[in-house]
């Protein structure tokens, strides 16, 4: 009988993660420590990881808040990014959408929802050739985000 109820709490929580809703204010965990990163000269970025299975290299790239980046066949647009306050234990939560765009198919939205730095496995994008993660949240310095590494 828990087998069932498991499985359709999982089938629900795996529906919530491509909701057509905009993003919340806040994570649905509510840390009432999480904020907008501070002010000050440049863009908000969320760092991201990227690995492509198929060739099994991993790729760290800046997506500014707000715009939309490319990784492989994906567009990824980060709608906020959020810190701990300096006296809570170190976090970064995005709020990400993933688009798959593969040449001659329509765009295939994988992935809305938030994402945490410190647990991956939490709220992870499942796909067969991409994983993409977020490592951090920061400002770029400069007139354009840092280059990818």
């Amino acid at each position: 009988m828990r087998v069932p109820l498991i499985l359709v709490l999982l089938a629900g929580l795996a529906g919530t993660a491509v909701a057509q809703t905009p993003p919340p204010q806040q994570p649905a965990s509510a840390n009432v420590n999480l904020r907008q990163i501070p002010d000050g000269p440049g863009k908000r970025v969320a760092e991201l990881q990227g690995l492509d299975k198929v060739t099994a290299r991993t790729q760290r790239f800046y997506a500014p808040v707000g715009e939309s980046t490319r990784f492989g066949t994906l567009a990824i647009t980060v709608s906020d990014c959020l810190v701990n306050v300096p006296e809570a234990p170190p976090e970064s939560v995005a709020y990400l959408t993933i688009v798959d765009n593969k040449p001659g198919q329509a765009a295939e939205k994988l992935f809305a929802g938030w994402m945490f730095a410190s647990t991956p496995s939490l709220s992870a994008l499942d796909h067969g050739v991409y994983d993409v993660r977020v490592l951090s949240c920061t400002m770029a310095q400069g007139s354009s985000p840092p280059s990818s590494r």
